[in-house]
């Protein structure tokens, strides 16, 4: 398993689980001197930076890119791919599959996480899911011409009604013959829904293909009461080898985060 640390560069994002909101150059360096192996991006759109300007910074700095996100399909547009709103469901395709592009070009998978959205009033939630499966068929392809997953993010009840636990994802991709496509196990959602966030990687099994590595409380690891020694043991467990990606919150600040998170992730894989 490797390590990886959020940049954002969203302003509506601000006061989000990001850890350097810093001009992107700096970012990277950032993320260099704590001792990173990647960084985990979170850009406006796909028309922010070009993608060479991306793989020079990773390679100046010798970073992977491990993921890069779609959050500002729905805090900076409104966008969401259950919208009740053909137009804006179309539209938010459309997002997805842009970042997913840029994404592949860095050899890199991109993330739903809000963009997924709610089901309510005149929406069912079995359309909602619906519409999410066909959004998730279009994604997973487009992502697979890239050689990379696509990336789905069950999240917390507070921020979506749709799928709440890692097993709900792992049954809805099976269910709906979903390929391509991986879960990410965000840490700070599981604290809230799983009863046992181990055995619900277990149970997850092959389906996990990302880790948010947030304690309880969305801060660096070890700010919170979350136990890493069963979960780490339940991904290798289920032969996970991929990213302990930093997306918390920057507390007390991003240098003091970056650095507790850092120790955190090699104490863990000790």
């Amino acid at each position: 398993m490797k390590s990886a640390i959020t940049l954002s560069q969203v302003p509506e994002a601000a006061a989000g689980p990001f850890v350097f909101h810093q001009p992107l150059a700096e970012g990277f360096a950032a993320a260099k001197k704590h001792g990173y192996h990647s960084v985990e991006l979170f850009f406006p759109g796909p028309d922010f930076i070009t993608v060479a300007e991306v793989k020079a910074l990773a390679a100046e700095h010798n970073l992977g890119i491990a993921a890069v996100g779609t959050g500002a399909g729905m805090v900076k547009h409104g966008l969401s791919l259950t919208d009740p709103d053909p137009a804006k469901r179309e539209a938010a395709l459309e997002f997805v599959l842009k970042m997913i592009d840029f994404g592949g070009q860095l050899g890199a998978p991109a993330i739903l996480g809000s963009m997924q959205g709610k089901w309510g009033g005149d929406i069912s939630r079995d359309q909602a899911l619906s519409w999410l499966a066909d959004a998730l068929k279009a994604a997973g392809a487009a992502a697979a011409k890239h050689g990379v997953p696509f990336i789905y993010e069950p999240l917390n009840r507070y921020e979506t009604n749709l799928i709440n636990h890692l097993a709900e994802g792992a049954k809805y991709i099976e269910d709906n013959k979903l390929e391509n496509i991986v879960l990410l196990a965000d840490l700070f959602h599981m604290n809230i829904e799983e009863s046992d966030v181990a055995q619900a990687i277990i149970d997850a099994g092959k389906h996990t293909g990302h880790v948010h590595f947030a304690d309880s409380n969305r801060n660096a690891m070890g700010m919170g009461h979350t136990d890493t020694a069963p979960i780490v043991a339940a991904l290798k467990q289920v032969g996970y080898t991929g990213y302990l990606s930093a997306e918390v919150f920057p507390k007390p600040d991003a240098d003091a985060c970056a650095a507790q998170e850092i120790k955190a992730i090699k104490e863990a894989l000790a």
